[in-house]
């Protein structure tokens, strides 16, 4: 019994050992995982601390960039527009290298069809010039043989001494840019006014019916007929030339751009009208495109017309200009002057003409 009773002692001491000595480790395990704690509660504090000082440092470097990307902003946009004009004169020499590769690639049919075509037109220059030399060749000589008077038809050879004698005096410069200024006001200020014109009786209907049967007398009157009426209203002067001129030229523009826009084809106007364009659209898209050859015939025509509105002018009220010096030349019977006067005026007419022709050669190619 003894010997249980020691057994039983032994095993509640060993048993108490044991639980003193886990609740010793769990003491020095609590202390341990507090210093743990606390090293990683530092170490967080730390790495916190330097991810700060790199957003910190990240921000600065962003906005120092933002800063040097809004300077070299406007060099940027330099550079692209340096490298747009770049592209459109690349893609102009590729356009121009492309028609000389054309051209290289012709058959020799068609080849030998532009050699024709450039052959024919040569021929009819050559011919004009030809037909002029002939005239001029003649005339020549039928009056220094005496077959016809000098004194009355005058002569190129007796034309290019007073073309001489009026270059040295200064009179021919000085008369001719009057009458050209006087015929450009008169064609610049008719042409454009009847263009307008034209468009408002062509968008109003019922405004062209009201006006049609005025524009109609005004353009079957004769203007040297209104000669007195526009002495008296604008004086003898510049003015009365211009507004002879101008008179003869703003009713034929009116009629023939007025003519021109009423042709426009009608099913392709309905068919814009049914797609619900307006009037302005119709004129931009369709009527003006297809009346660009008339406008241009327009043109041609008022270039004889302002001349001769000029001319006109000067015949009844002028001190200076062509048709001064015409005017002069019949009072005083000078023919070779008023020859000579002539052949200035239609040299001045077919250079404004040329210039007409140029203008639509240049709206075709861009067109």
């Amino acid at each position: 019994m003894k010997n249980e009773k020691e057994k039983t002692k032994n095993k509640n001491d060993n048993t108490n050992k044991k639980l003193k000595l886990t609740e010793y480790e769990q003491k020095t395990n609590n202390k341990n995982l507090g210093k743990d704690c606390s090293v990683i509660n530092f170490d967080v504090e730390n790495d916190v601390s330097v991810i700060d000082k790199k957003n910190k440092n990240n921000s600065d470097f962003i906005k120092t960039v933002d800063n040097e990307t809004n300077k070299n902003e406007p060099s940027k946009n330099k550079t692209e527009n340096n490298n747009e004009n770049l592209d459109i004169a690349n893609n102009k020499n590729k356009t121009k290298i492309k028609k000389k590769k054309d051209k290289n690639n012709y058959s020799p049919e068609h080849k030998k069809y532009l050699r024709s075509i450039k052959l024919k037109t040569a021929f009819v220059i050559s011919v004009q010039i030809a037909i002029l030399v002939i005239i001029f060749g003649l005339w020549e000589i039928l009056v220094s043989s005496n077959v016809i008077d000098g004194f009355i038809y005058s002569s190129p050879s007796r034309m290019i001494a007073t073309l001489g004698t009026l270059m040295k005096s200064g009179e021919l410069i000085t008369h001719a840019l009057i009458t050209l200024k006087e015929t450009l006001l008169a064609f610049f200020i008719a042409t454009g006014l009847g263009f307008v014109i034209a468009v408002l009786l062509w968008s109003n209907n019922t405004l062209k019916r009201i006006l049609e049967p005025y524009i109609v007398v005004l353009n079957s009157l004769p203007k040297i007929a209104l000669g007195p009426l526009i002495i008296i209203w604008f004086g003898a002067g510049t003015k009365a030339i211009v507004v002879m001129g101008f008179l003869i030229v703003i009713i034929v523009t009116i009629i023939n751009i007025l003519n021109a826009f009423l042709n426009t084809d009608k099913n392709t106007i309905l068919a814009l009208e049914s797609m619900g364009a307006n009037k302005w659209q119709i004129f931009t898209k369709i009527v003006l495109p297809s009346s660009f050859p008339d406008i241009i015939s327009t043109l041609k025509i008022n270039v004889g017309l302002a001349w001769i509105g000029a001319i006109m002018g000067e015949y009844l009220v002028s001190k200076a200009g062509l048709g001064y010096l015409l005017v002069y030349g019949g009072l005083v019977f000078d023919l070779d002057l008023i020859m000579t006067v002539t052949v200035v005026l239609c040299v001045l007419a077919s250079l404004m003409y040329f210039l007409i022709a140029l203008l639509e050669k240049f709206v075709k190619t861009r067109r």
